[in-house]
């Protein structure tokens, strides 16, 4: 078993559909791996193991999470109202909220204080009313659902990954290794991802530089040239979620369950730690219902070769 694959030279394209929206893509090359983890430090009830030999063909992924700008290209051509726009609210993580935007607190989550409902929290407005993306850009899009996300992917002419092909793509060539760079979190010192430092969920050091998103290319990409398919964003992937196995698929090119209550989210947030949420490792998953929005929550596109 060697650590490393033999990686085939990674093909860029810049794909233009037909709304001009541009997708920076990687050429992912498809293949054989093993998929999932039996590591007890992780969440074996959310169905991260047993780890098995999975296919998946060729397909382009984008080199990272869709921006706020891209979608808003998406929300200008089509008038598209995402559903926290329709239910007039979204989670907010409570550091995130100043003095401005304290007026739009409606409640607290009781088993997880630190989410806060704020009427008027979108896309557009992360933090509530009084805020903005106009300096955020770059950033990946945040407070969109399974929903909104599916209906970007349909006007750009692109799709959500499934789950497999998400995580051979985070893999980056690596075989069952922790991380998407290898097995130490913080090799010779220096942060991979953007994560929870300090104390969660009340103080955050900041030592990767952000207490909130990053912009959508930051820290190191993988062996596959993607970034951040670890912290920053959870990111949606197609399948509905289940833990038992054997309703996934199967081995080739699976595609989840066929029907489900939740969808399943890859890659760990800005949020995440090992004391609470240690889900930034490279097997690690989650789920939530499709029309669930919040501040870190995004997706990235992927296309048929």
């Amino acid at each position: 078993m060697t650590d490393k694959k033999e990686l085939v030279q990674p093909k860029t394209q810049l794909d233009q559909s037909a709304n001009h929206v541009h997708h920076n893509m990687v050429y992912i090359p498809g293949g054989d791996f093993l998929m999932g983890t039996n590591d007890k430090s992780g969440f074996p009830a959310d169905g991260e193991g047993p780890i098995r030999k999975v296919t998946v063909k060729p397909f382009y992924m984008d080199v990272h999470t869709v921006t706020n700008q891209q979608f808003q290209a998406f929300i200008e051509d089509t008038g598209y109202v995402t559903e926290a726009e329709q239910f007039g609210w979204s989670f907010v993580f409570h550091v995130l909220i100043d003095q401005t935007n304290a007026q739009f607190v409606r409640q607290r989550v009781q088993q997880t204080p630190w989410w806060l409902v704020v009427e008027g929290a979108t896309w557009a407005h992360p933090e509530g009313p009084n805020s903005c993306i106009s300096d955020r850009m770059d950033h990946p899009v945040t407070h969109v659902s399974w929903h909104d996300a599916d209906a970007y992917c349909q006007w750009a002419g692109l799709r959500l990954p499934t789950e497999a092909e998400w995580e051979y793509a985070a893999r980056g060539g690596l075989e069952q290794k922790t991380y998407a760079w290898g097995d130490e979190l913080t090799p010779n010192g220096e942060h991979y991802c953007n994560i929870w430092q300090g104390q969660f969920p009340t103080t955050n050091t900041v030592a990767d530089g952000y207490v909130s998103t990053a912009p959508a290319k930051s820290f190191p990409e993988n062996g596959y040239g993607l970034f951040n398919v670890a912290g920053n964003v959870w990111e949606w992937c197609s399948d509905w979620f289940a833990t038992n196995i054997h309703k996934r698929g199967g081995r080739e090119n699976p595609t989840g369950p066929v029907s489900g209550t939740s969808r399943v989210m890859r890659g760990g947030s800005y949020l995440c730690h090992h004391s609470y949420c240690n889900r930034y490792r490279v097997a690690a998953r989650t789920s939530n219902t499709p029309d669930s929005s919040t501040g870190n929550i995004g997706f990235r596109c992927v296309k048929d070769v």
